[in-house]
């Protein structure tokens, strides 16, 4: 997808690599027992794409996309047989101070625009086609926030893949070929503590984050006692290997309700990156010298998803409408 001209045709449904937007709908569901509610949602599953040029083509300065990551319970209902190798639950952490909770999920929805009506409209009408077969377990809309900044007041995504490195960090491979160009999910909600954050020393602020506020440079912290939020963050493997990950993060807030938060989501090739990362900022490297963000940002939300690929999506959707006519 990387070559494509997204300003002349509407953006394909599931491109992990489609630009960062102004706007963006995070949607988790669950989805019913019942067979009728997993043949609904096969159908809208299958009919993703077109959704995404229904609303798209109003205006395709908008920018409308949409990927769907699909739960471990969910995928074995739509194909029991055949499963990304490391899909699974969100495994929960339970750290000294601080723990990530695994929290329900079948079905994310990612819808991304430069206009917060075109976000609004295609979650109108998908939530309106999959109908009450499906239960919204989260919904957060979240907004770029001025130069790509968190509420914390910091650049966000600074070490995102680019180029050729963005699908080598965030697309399977050969390694799994059947789900190969597809990849791993992860979303958290974070809520932070912005009076105890305001209440923190710039100085301080940079040495946990691991970068300078005003210009976003990258802080060498080493030979530092306690590892940044940058640092932690920064997975490599035995060899020396560095593994990054594609995040798109988006901050959310209702000032009204002292509400204020980043919305975490993590694309990667492989889901260990993403769990030894978060191992890292809660347990702590080493032990104890956990991520001091977390001592400002808390978690209340975990779960694990696989966004294949579209011709991946139609087959898998394809093969969950075959089984009740198989049955008869």
């Amino acid at each position: 997808m990387s070559g494509k001209n997204w300003d002349r045709v509407p953006i394909d449904a599931q491109s992990v690599d489609a630009p960062l937007s102004l706007s963006a709908v995070f949607l988790v569901v669950t989805v019913a027992s019942e067979q009728s509610a997993l043949a609904k949602v096969a159908a809208v599953l299958g009919g993703l794409d077109d959704l995404v040029k229904t609303v798209g083509f109003r205006d395709l300065s908008g920018r409308l996309s949409c990927i769907a990551g699909i739960g471990r319970e969910l995928w074995d209902r739509l194909s029991p047989n055949r499963r990304p190798l490391e899909l699974k639950p969100f495994a929960p952490i339970k750290g000294a101070v601080h723990s990530a909770p695994s929290t329900a999920g079948d079905l994310l929805f990612y819808i991304r625009s430069e206009r917060p009506d075109m976000c609004f409209e295609f979650e109108r009408i998908l939530l309106d086609s999959l109908g009450d077969g499906v239960t919204v377990v989260d919904e957060v809309s979240g907004f770029r926030y001025f130069d790509a900044r968190d509420l914390l007041g910091f650049v966000d995504g600074t070490a995102n893949p680019t180029g050729l490195d963005l699908p080598a960090s965030a697309l399977v491979g050969d390694e799994d070929a059947d789900f190969a160009g597809g990849s791993y999910v992860v979303v958290q909600k974070y809520l932070h503590d912005l009076n105890a954050w305001a209440r923190t020393p710039t100085p301080l602020q940079e040495e946990i984050i691991g970068r300078t506020k005003i210009d976003n440079i990258e802080i060498d912290d080493d030979d530092a006692p306690r590892k940044s939020h940058k640092s932690l963050a920064t997975i490599e493997d035995a060899d020396g290997n560095e593994y990054d990950i594609l995040r798109d993060n988006m901050p959310f807030g209702q000032p009204g309700r002292r509400e204020f938060g980043t919305y975490f989501i993590g694309y990667s090739r492989y889901l260990w990156v993403i769990e030894k990362m978060l191992q890292r900022m809660y347990i702590g490297d080493p032990p104890g010298a956990y991520d001091r963000l977390l001592d400002f940002s808390t978690p209340h939300s975990g779960t694990t998803f696989f966004a294949p690929t579209r011709p991946m999506l139609q087959t898998l959707v394809e093969s969950a409408q075959e089984k009740p006519a198989a049955a008869r």
